[in-house]
């Protein structure tokens, strides 16, 4: 169990038995920036209907099938947040992708895509919460070499709503190193476990 600022979070994996939990979440909140539910980063192809029903329909199947993975924050029973991430062939599409692969090095273990904290929960450790519990499931899972893709936010003013990526400060407290930069604010950071 985590304890940020005077609000006790825990974590889980999503999962079948989750699920209810995590859909309830982003109902509440517009299906997350107007019916996403996370599926672009799992590709093109990865949801036929792009309609919120149908992304929800599409991210359902792959929970229950084991092919999305994300680690839900919860304060009590209810779902306040998540870290999204997966295998590159589990989630296949990141921003500045083309900055990205102009390195050519070789592809991580695991990517670390998305984040949200739900209304009334931003700014409170949701993220944090999130990352150390991805960073845990990943470790149970076999570990390996885990890319994120922050935003390095000092000196500006950026709304916790926009850092779909997470903040660069976040992932540093939790142990990565900076890699390279792929956008104007945008780094590529890794930590393996």
């Amino acid at each position: 169990m985590s304890r940020h600022l005077l609000t006790e979070y825990r974590t889980k994996a999503l999962d079948s038995e989750t699920w209810p939990g995590f859909a309830r979440l982003v109902e509440a909140n517009n299906g997350v920036w107007g019916g996403c539910w996370c599926m672009w980063y799992h590709g093109k192809g990865a949801c036929l209907d792009d309609t919120p029903a149908g992304k929800r329909k599409a991210k359902e199947c792959r929970v229950r099938e084991g092919r999305a993975h994300a680690s839900l924050v919860f304060q009590g029973p209810d779902c306040v947040g998540w870290c999204q991430f997966g295998s590159p062939d589990e989630l296949p599409r990141i921003h500045n992708q083309r900055a990205y692969l102009a390195a050519g090095l070789t592809l991580p273990d695991w990517r670390i895509t998305c984040f949200f904290a739900g209304k009334g929960h931003r700014g409170t450790g949701v993220a944090s919460t999130a990352l150390e519990g991805a960073i845990g499931q990943i470790r149970t899972l076999g570990g390996g070499r885990i890319e994120g893709y922050p935003e390095d936010i000092e000196g500006r003013k950026a709304s916790p709503a926009f850092l779909f990526n997470g903040a660069l400060s976040t992932f540093e407290r939790a142990g990565f190193e900076r890699s390279r930069k792929i956008g104007k604010h945008k780094w590529v950071v890794t930590l393996t476990v």
